[in-house]
């Protein structure tokens, strides 16, 4: 795709772009260094308002933009210079950026008003404000970068802001383990991520996207370097966006502050890996065979995951498995070359999943710290605007109209239908069990009688302002989200496919048949009727299970069979233990104890032991007496005189 440079004579289209990412960043500084001294009021309101200028500013270029343009470069200083690599520190500005650019600061400000009441107790408000702000900062340079490696230090910062929040309670050693487990598991994709890029630049000779992107071009489809490339990159996509086998961070990753796990799951970290295949669209479509890994393995992480959600009872966890679950949808769809499809399930992603996880933190909140559904139930009456407001993300994520998930998954499906039949069956599977388990988590969260505690009990309240307020904004977010993409049956306008097109223009070139949409109007109706009813049929078996019969999931140890092996996520993490934590520790200690103790130190110690015993030997030569230096003198000069004398 063809890039237009900002004119020379344009400065202020510079100092915008560079305004956007710079004032989160000058909020960490603040809020950083003024930790524990500046006070709460003034921390929120850094934090929050160097977010909401940068939302403000983004809308501003976003309507500023002619929304048919190729888009623009905006170069802000020459970054690094060796030999042919050039790296610009520039910015992209076009419609992926854009709407990435609304997502995280119009989401992220939610999420920061939000914090601002749910941390409002704890001890580290300033530090986390700051972290957040960071977490902010990383994930604009990413989406705004105009060159790979650009991406990839945002792509870094958001792996270790991650760390630092999902590990934010650091005097417990759970957290911090899963902060660890996070932050090494995104190192094993990002070294594939790293690759990748290397490639990149050995082939074509630069970095930039538009460069790259137009010699991609002259190459044949399916030419092996092109494949080589695009898997490396996939992987480095696997670890941040949690797909089979890298995803087993992303449920430990609830240790993490509730506002955490909204920002993580929802609009930004996660979704990094579907914007990063999305931007190089055009390779993956010079890659079939990529894009069929890339449709299966996301298949297989939307199926994985959601019977791993049927049976959990942590509210966080149910939601995590979900965000795996929903995520392999959106790479479903990259595999099929549903590019616009999947960037329109990111957006509703956003708004739904967001809103479901500040809805679990506002019942938590009211529950005194509690996460076990199981002692739960009955709240919706001292929770109201959190029991609406979550009840329409159940509904928007379970695909029922007319919210914003039934727009997203519906064309979604309908585009591996027309891929595959085999892989739409098996996602109609998915989108049932999501239903069941989201329903689930309704049923046993806010109907029923309470399980809790009598304290618990006299504590439970909705929760303030600050929190509520930014539920109602997601929620209606979630309710007409759907409609910047109707279906063909409804609308021939599909305002966001239109409005993402020339992103994909070369994508269309390389293959036309895999644009545009083939299907008749019966079918199209065929299949949303199947999927609204799938969702409302597990809604109705999650509704005789847990509300007419009352069950309540067993208590803890004691699950059997089946229920038992996807309760504890079929031991995958016991398995990675096994194969590959446990050989790997039993051969550095094995390292360690023979090689290490046993070879290299006393070879170490020996040499020095050798050296120390020389040194005292010649130390008694130096003993201070001038008389046996002047006799040691003589004996010197008459040695050599002799032994000059014998070898002349």
């Amino acid at each position: 795709m063809q890039q237009i440079q900002v004119p020379e004579n344009n400065p202020a289209m510079a100092l915008l772009c560079l305004l956007i990412p710079l004032l989160p960043l000058i909020g960490f500084v603040i809020n950083g260094l003024g930790n524990g001294k500046l006070p709460k009021s003034l921390v929120s309101l850094v934090g929050c308002g160097s977010v909401l200028i940068s939302f403000l500013l983004s809308i501003y270029l976003f309507f500023s933009f002619e929304s048919g343009s190729a888009g623009y470069v905006t170069e802000v200083f020459n970054w690094i210079q060796v030999g042919t690599l050039s790296i610009p520190f520039a910015f992209q500005i076009d419609q992926l950026s854009l709407i990435m650019l609304l997502l995280v600061t119009g989401v992220g400000f939610v999420i920061h008003v939000y914090s601002a009441g749910y941390m409002s107790h704890d001890p580290g408000f300033g530090k986390f404000f700051a972290f957040l702000n960071l977490f902010i900062f990383s994930m604009l340079l990413l989406v705004m970068g105009a060159n790979y490696v650009m991406m990839f230090i945002g792509w870094e910062g958001v792996g270790l802001c991650s760390y630092l929040l999902i590990g934010f309670w650091n005097k417990v050693t759970p957290y911090n383990n899963a902060a660890k487990k996070a932050f090494i598991m995104n190192r094993i994709g990002d070294l594939g991520f790293l690759l990748g890029i290397f490639l990149i630049f050995m082939t074509f000779g630069s970095v930039g996207y538009a460069e790259v992107f137009g010699k991609a071009a002259t190459i044949p489809v399916s030419s092996e370097v092109i494949t080589a490339i695009t898997l490396l990159l996939f992987v480095g996509a696997m670890g941040k966006s949690a797909q089979i086998p890298l995803y087993t961070w992303l449920p430990d990753a609830m240790a993490g502050p509730t506002p955490v796990s909204a920002l993580i799951h929802a609009a930004t970290m996660v979704t990094a890996g579907i914007y990063m295949v999305l931007r190089s669209n055009i390779l993956y479509t010079m890659a079939p065979e990529t894009l069929e890994v890339v449709a299966i393995i996301g298949l297989a992480t939307a199926v994985f995951a959601a019977t791993i959600g049927l049976f959990q009872n942590d509210i966080k966890k149910v939601l995590a498995y979900s965000t795996v679950s929903q995520l392999g949808y959106m790479f479903l769809a990259l595999g099929v070359m549903a590019y616009s499809s999947s960037f329109f399930h990111v957006l509703t992603h956003a708004f739904f999943k967001a809103l479901l996880f500040l809805g679990a933190g506002s019942v938590i909140h009211a529950m005194s710290g509690e996460q076990d559904m199981r002692s739960m139930g009955g709240l919706r009456k001292a929770l109201p605007i959190t029991f609406i407001t979550m009840l329409i993300g159940t509904l928007a994520i379970s695909g029922i109209p007319p919210f914003a998930g039934f727009f997203s998954k519906d064309e979604l499906l309908a585009h591996v239908y027309e891929h595959n039949k085999i892989m739409w069956g098996f996602g109609v599977l998915a989108s049932f069990m999501t239903s069941f388990y989201m329903f689930r988590l309704m049923f046993l969260t806010f109907f029923g009688s309470f399980r809790g505690t009598e304290e618990q009990r006299h504590h439970l309240h909705e929760s303030p302002a600050s929190m509520t307020i930014p539920l109602i904004i997601l929620a209606v977010l979630s309710t007409i989200g759907g409609f910047m993409g109707l279906p063909p049956v409804f609308s021939e306008n599909h305002t966001l496919a239109n409005y993402l097109a020339p992103l994909f223009e070369a994508s269309r070139q390389v293959n036309p048949e895999a644009f545009g949409h083939h299907m008749d109007h019966a079918t199209e109706f065929m299949l949303m009727g199947i999927s609204v009813a799938v969702a409302l049929v597990a809604a109705i078996i999650a509704y005789v299970i847990y509300v007419s019969k009352k069950s309540v999931p067993a208590a803890e140890g004691t699950e059997t069979g089946i229920h038992k092996v996807v309760y504890n996520k079929y031991y995958i993490d016991e398995l990675y233990d096994t194969i590959i934590v446990k050989p790997i520790m039993s051969l550095s200690t094995g390292l360690y104890r023979f090689v290490e103790k046993g070879l290299i130190d006393p070879l170490v110690n020996g040499f020095g032991k050798v050296t120390m015993g020389g040194g005292r030997g010649l130390r008694v030569l130096q003993s201070g007496a001038i008389g046996s230096y002047l006799l040691t003198m003589v004996v010197g000069i008459i040695l050599i005189l002799v032994l000059n004398f014998i070898l002349r």
